[in-house]
C-alpha cells in the first residue's frame, strides 16, 4: 500500500489514476479504501474483464515466446512458421522456432494448464470478493473480453466514462 500511496501523490495522478491488477485481495481493497478516504477520495471505477475459464486456458496455454526478443506466438492465433503438430493436434515442442532467428521458443512456466488452474482458483477465491465489495457502491463494470480487441476497447472506454457502466 505504501508504494501505491507514494505513486498516487505524484503530480500526474492529481486528476485520477488507473490501478491494473491491484488490489488482488479483499484485505488490499480495504487498505486501499482507507488510504483513499484519508485523501478525501474513493474508488470510482472497477472494470472486470470477463472471459470464460476455458477460453483463458486456450489463450494462455497456447502462448510461446522468443525469450531474447520478447516476440510472442500462439499455436492457434499466431503460430510460428516452423510449427508442426503431433497426431493429437498439439504442437511438437522441438518444432517451435522463432520466425526471424530460428531459435527455440519457450513457454513460461505459468502458462501451463496446471499453473492456470491454480491462478484461476486464486482469482475466484481472492479477486471475486473484491468485486462483491465494490458492487454496492455501483462502481463495478463488467467488460466482455471474449471478443475482438476493438470491441473490448470500446467497452473499456464506455466503462471508464463518467456515469459509464
Amino acid at each position: 500500500i505504501g508504494i501505491i500511496r507514494d505513486r498516487i501523490e505524484e503530480e500526474d495522478c492529481k486528476f485520477g489514476f488507473i490501478l491494473d491488477g491491484f488490489p488482488r485481495t479483499l484485505v488490499q481493497a480495504k487498505a486501499l479504501d482507507k488510504l483513499l478516504k484519508e485523501e478525501g477520495a474513493c474508488v470510482t471505477k472497477v472494470v472486470e474483464l470477463q472471459v470464460p475459464d476455458e477460453v483463458l486456458e486456450e489463450r494462455i496455454c497456447g502462448r510461446w515466446i522468443h525469450k531474447k526478443s520478447g516476440r510472442s506466438y500462439h499455436v492457434k492465433f499466431a503460430p510460428p512458421k516452423s510449427m508442426k503438430v503431433d497426431g493429437s493436434g498439439k504442437p511438437v515442442p522441438e518444432s517451435m522456432k522463432d520466425d526471424e532467428t530460428g531459435e527455440p521458443l519457450m513457454q513460461r512456466p505459468d502458462d501451463t494448464a496446471s499453473a492456470l488452474k491454480k491462478r484461476l482458483a486464486s482469482y475466484h477465491n481472492e479477486t471475486v470478493p473484491i468485486l462483491n465489495h465494490y458492487q454496492p457502491n455501483g462502481v463495478v463494470s463488467g467488460v466482455n473480453a471474449n471478443q475482438g480487441m476493438d470491441g473490448v476497447w470500446g467497452e473499456v472506454l464506455g466503462a471508464l466514462e463518467r456515469g459509464g457502466k
